[in-house]
């Protein structure tokens, strides 16, 4: 029973631990430096609450769950042994797990409003509606030939570092042309691509693959593909503002 209670709280403890600084800073600085009290302090402390179980949860459906999938699929690709189907499930997978992202959702609407206010579209909730999901889709788009590039450099054995410096020059080369009103969102969006969903998925994809692959390091090769959803967004947005913002 004690055993048992132990590995229950464990993923509990985990996630204080793992909030513990953000929750130190916070009073740090609510206390000692600005000297207030912390406003609504049960909404507060349920809502504290909340976080640690949903944070303890999440994770443990990561290891439950998403990390198995992922690593089961690309063995079973691997066995398969057809590269058509490997690359359309990665495309598909990157599309599939970006379109579904909540921060890239939310920045999407954020930035349909600011656009709206600025002038940049129309003001209807139509306009605006355009305009967040054309960001969502060509978001979206990208991170999926990201993942597409990402599992073909796995089984090329293609250099990474070569490939990921060659995305950012291009990200350079391609800023001075795009409109000013757009640069901010894209380069924003190379990091709401990496969040809850796509992260664990295209993780386990690419881990699961170079392992199951003869010649390929899990170490080396199996990482590197949340680099690319990074960077593919970037050009794809600024690419998407240089066609629909004046």
């Amino acid at each position: 029973m004690n055993a048992s209670f132990k590995v229950a709280i464990k993923p509990l403890l985990d996630a204080l631990r793992d909030l513990a600084p953000i929750v130190l800073v916070i009073l740090f600085f609510q206390i000692f430096v600005l000297h207030q009290s912390i406003p609504n302090l049960p909404d507060v402390l349920l809502g504290f609450f909340c976080v640690v179980i949903g944070l303890a949860l999440f994770i443990q459906g990561l290891e439950l769950a998403l990390f198995p999938i992922g690593e089961k699929l690309a063995y079973a690709f691997a066995k398969k042994g057809s590269v058509f189907w490997l690359l359309l499930f990665a495309f598909l997978l990157g599309f599939g797990t970006t379109i579904a992202e909540p921060a890239l959702i939310a920045i999407a609407g954020k930035a349909a409003d600011i656009a709206a206010q600025e002038g940049l579209i129309g003001i209807t909730d139509v306009d605006k509606s355009n305009y967040a999901n054309g960001l969502r889709l060509s978001v979206a788009f990208s991170v999926g030939l990201a993942i597409f590039l990402g599992v073909l450099r796995i089984l090329k054995g293609w250099p990474l570092p070569y490939m990921i410096i060659g995305g950012y020059v291009m990200v350079q080369i391609l800023t001075p042309f795009a409109p000013e009103a757009i640069i901010g969102i894209a380069y924003d969006s190379g990091g709401v691509t990496t969040s809850t969903i796509t992260v664990p998925l295209v993780t386990a994809l690419g881990v699961g693959l170079a392992s199951s692959i003869a010649g390929r390091n899990p170490v080396l090769d199996g990482f590197g593909l949340i680099a690319f959803a990074s960077l593919l967004p970037m050009l794809s947005v600024m690419i998407y503002g240089m066609f629909i913002l004046p």
